[in-house]
């Protein structure tokens, strides 16, 4: 079979990168992040730039691969991402067409800035460092030293809701503070507790889960108010994991010590917010997984994935296999 053209609107890099161009005869590479302003292809507008390239191959991380493109003769996708939502999976399978997919890719770098955000919010380093920008270092009367203290991470229960990729790999490094951690998954046979049971034992909660119907608002004002006084409430998974407004008034009322989140509805929080005026919640534009670890990641999960499957085989990261046996 002859090489084919790809055409990679994601980012790729690493000896990923230098297996994808073994495997093809020339490697189109124009990835979406690397334009300002951003550039994010429609399916017309995806198919449109399929066909001038002559492409054969696709890989993408968030153009969307719809309607005209898998009408196209694609010999396979590969979609940068754990869940290939920005790729029509039934249709490219009624096409007969492979589509590859990066699960993992970004848990270690979610895990990480997870670590960032609870220390960030348990010690205030985001206040501190507010305060000595001001010049504010002695603010209202006071001293660092009294408005900064705190309990230690060390000997504290953390609880990971989700224990997926990204709630293992959180999972050890919590650990790793010397911090006891608690789990909860109904599908994960070594979880050790019950969403009930870990809420009431944990000092920090970190969400890991992902969204699902029954996922959805997972955590919400009985949940916040089971949980111990001054626990710390964590999630750089998703928003849609808990109720925003029950997680508002649980840090009001002083039953939460604090809060750090990575995700908002819609990817925004408006600035009026009153999650914005909290100084003890830290907020961060969902890039938890904005290393280029992850990228390295997600092209050999790629890359590999192809040579497999053009050599015949049945990749793990073969989203629909069903299409190889016909």
């Amino acid at each position: 079979m002859d090489k084919p053209l790809a055409l990679v609107t994601a980012p790729f890099r690493g000896p990923g990168l230098d297996r994808l161009r073994d495997l093809c005869s020339d490697v189109v590479i124009d990835p979406w992040i690397d334009h300002q302003p951003l550039r994010l292809y429609n399916s017309e507008q995806m198919a449109e730039r399929i066909v001038t390239e002559g492409a054969e191959l696709l890989v993408v991380e968030s153009d969307s691969v719809k309607g005209p493109v898998l009408d196209l003769p694609l010999r396979a996708i590969g979609s940068c991402r754990g869940d290939p939502t920005n790729v029509d999976i039934p249709a490219a399978t009624a096409k007969g067409i492979p589509v590859l997919r990066a699960p993992g890719r970004n848990a270690d770098a979610v895990a990480e800035i997870t670590v960032g955000l609870l220390y960030a919010v348990n010690r205030g380093i985001v206040r501190a460092d507010m305060d000595v920008r001001e010049g504010q270092v002695w603010r209202d009367g006071t001293i660092p030293y009294q408005r900064f203290r705190a309990w230690e991470l060390h000997g504290r229960t953390a609880g990971i809701v989700g224990l997926g990729a990204v709630g293992r790999a959180t999972k050890w490094r919590f650990e790793g503070l010397g911090m006891n951690v608690i789990t909860c998954d109904p599908f994960a046979p070594d979880a050790t507790h019950s969403l009930d049971g870990l809420l009431a034992e944990a000092d920090v909660v970190s969400m890991h889960a992902a969204v699902t119907p029954e996922t959805e608002n997972l955590i919400g004002a009985a949940q916040f108010a089971a949980m111990k006084e001054g626990a710390i409430y964590v999630n750089s998974a998703r928003a849609q994991l808990h109720d925003t407004d029950a997680l508002v008034i649980a840090l009001q009322s002083g039953k939460l010590a604090g809060a750090a989140l990575d995700h908002f509805v819609g990817e925004h929080l408006a600035v009026d917010h009153p999650l914005c005026s909290m100084p003890n919640v830290v907020l961060t534009p969902h890039i938890g997984g904005a290393t280029y670890d992850t990228e390295v990641r997600h092209s050999q999960l790629i890359a590999d994935g192809l040579a497999e499957l053009f050599a015949g085989g049945r990749p793990s990261n073969l989203v629909n296999p069903e299409v190889l046996d016909r």
